[in-house]
């Protein structure tokens, strides 16, 4: 059973640690700027690999090159270990637990509080895929088929309807009620 509540983070408004500089901190690099472009990063590691370097060149990420210490939580709301240290990673993760930050450690689930799932982005329509830590390639997978099975129109519909809504007159429940009747032949098939 899948537990996990899903949100959708306002990045900009909160402080990410990366702990590590290799390949595993580039692809945790990669998924959050590729969904949230404005995010704002510490990185901190004594060694940053080139690909990583090239890869945060032009974007809000800080790098600190040293081995981690307590104090680059200071500030910190979310902190992704990605360290080829089982026991950096393990401190990181009890250390944020100490401090309740919220901490993801690199391919350990028990030491996550939350996973990164696949997101597909078209528009201003965005899905996450949760696999519950159980198969990040099956949610990777779910993603490329879902970004090549909506159709590119969905940005403009997704306009008309936020126009329709905000012209809408009554309560709150009148206006769901509306939407709902304007969109419930959206996913029906033709029979």
């Amino acid at each position: 059973m899948n537990t996990l509540y899903p949100i959708f983070l306002k990045t900009e408004q909160l402080q990410f640690l990366v702990v590590g500089g290799g390949f595993v901190a580039l692809e945790k690099l990669q998924f959050l700027f590729k969904s949230s472009p404005n995010a704002q990063v510490t990185l901190v590691s004594p060694m940053v690999r080139e690909e990583t370097q090239e890869f945060i060149l032009n974007k809000n990420v800080r790098v600190i090159k040293s081995k981690f210490h307590r104090r680059f939580l200071r500030g910190k709301h979310i902190v992704v270990a990605t360290t080829d240290a089982p026991k950096v990673n393990k401190r990181v993760y009890d250390l944020c637990r100490s401090k309740n930050i919220l901490v993801n450690v690199a391919d350990n689930p028990p030491l996550c509080d939350f996973y990164m799932g696949g997101i597909v982005t078209k528009g201003n329509l965005k899905i996450a895929i949760s696999t519950n830590g159980k198969s990040p390639t099956l949610a990777k997978r779910l993603r490329q088929w879902l970004e090549g099975f909506l159709p590119e129109e969905t940005d403009a519909l997704l306009d008309k309807l936020y126009t329709y809504r905000n012209r809408l007159k009554g309560d709150f429940e009148e206006k769901v009620k509306a939407m709902n009747t304007l969109t419930e032949n959206l996913l029906k098939q033709d029979d």
